[in-house]
């Protein structure tokens, strides 16, 4: 049984809270969208022929990342990555406890992603190893890398490819309605060009979930290299968070025409009751030289213009 999120647990990036809805409708949300991403971003390269190919790898999971974030985006953000809950995270847009979760309903749809596409090759005659062919896809350095490339080289490209993705997502979605337009063309492209770098390196997600998903089922040197594609997207995120929320905090402020007119407000509040003022005076005045009834009425009809003018000006409902 689901139950509603509390108001922090998601944020619109104006602080003002976002539209209730229950935690399992979100993990789901998450989960599918993971297990969507994974089966696109893996499935393509291991079924299909580069030379052949209409679509490059690298497209076909940025336009997922936008088909599931216009799809899902709605009703848990659209993150489908540890690294984005993470950068939300620290930038003070969702909290510890939904962010843990986040993270381990995406972890569980990216492995349910590449089991299908495990049992799928499995059922291939023509591949008699699926753990090699998972090999093709899953994240390297080294040896293992298309190019040989280094440690320090995948650490590097990791880290600035995760905290660009977070960097534009956070940007986008700060925009009014981002997250259902802006963010997920924003990020999508973002992913699909940067992909496209990853895997002339060595087949780099910036995504810790697809890369754990896809280490799983490939060979054990895989699983060995795993912590440099978990550790490196997570501190690139970090710091793309830390920097929205230092810029959140310091904030900018108010625009000088605001200003002018909350003077302008006080001025024109202050005029009004100087006029209801003077209005009461006079309505005292006179009624130390007529009758007391004669004075109740003045002062009644004087008391009602005041009210009436109050009414117009949007002061009283």
């Amino acid at each position: 049984m689901s139950t509603p999120v509390p108001a922090r647990d998601a944020l619109q990036p104006d602080g003002t809270p976002a539209a209730p809805t229950g935690l399992l409708p979100r993990l789901a949300a998450e989960a599918f969208g993971s297990l969507f991403l994974a089966v696109a971003g893996l499935g393509v390269p291991l079924f299909s022929i580069p030379q052949s190919s209409p679509v490059p790898s690298a497209l076909a999971a940025g336009l997922a990342v936008t088909a599931a974030m216009l799809a899902f985006g709605h009703i848990s953000g659209g993150h489908f990555n540890p690294a984005v809950t993470l950068g939300h995270l620290l930038a003070g847009r969702i909290r510890a406890g939904a962010a843990a979760a986040y993270a381990a309903a995406q972890l569980v749809g990216a492995l349910v992603g590449a089991l299908a596409l495990f049992g799928i090759l499995r059922t291939l005659p023509s591949i008699p190893d699926s753990r090699t062919a998972f090999d093709t896809v899953a994240a390297g350095f080294g040896e293992h890398s298309i190019i040989q490339a280094p440690l320090a080289a995948v650490v590097l490209l990791e880290l600035l490819g995760a905290a660009t993705i977070v960097a534009v997502f956070l940007g986008a979605a700060s925009r009014e309605g981002g997250v259902r337009t802006v963010a997920p063309v924003a990020v999508g492209l973002s992913f699909a060009a940067l992909l496209q770098v990853g895997q002339s390196v060595g087949n780099l997600p910036f995504n810790p979930a697809r890369a754990v998903a896809s280490a799983v089922f490939s060979s054990g040197w895989a699983v060995e290299q795993l912590w440099v594609f978990l550790v490196a997207p997570l501190a690139g995120a970090a710091i793309a968070g830390l920097v929205f929320r230092i810029g959140e905090v310091t904030g900018s402020p108010a625009p000088v025409a605001d200003v002018e007119a909350a003077h302008d407000t006080g001025a024109d509040d202050d005029a009004d009751d100087d006029a209801d003022d003077d209005a009461d005076d006079d309505a005292d005045a006179v009624a130390v030289n007529e009758p007391a009834a004669a004075a109740a009425a003045r002062q009644e009809k004087a008391r009602g213009v005041s009210e009436a003018q109050e009414f117009f000006d949007g002061k009283r409902s």
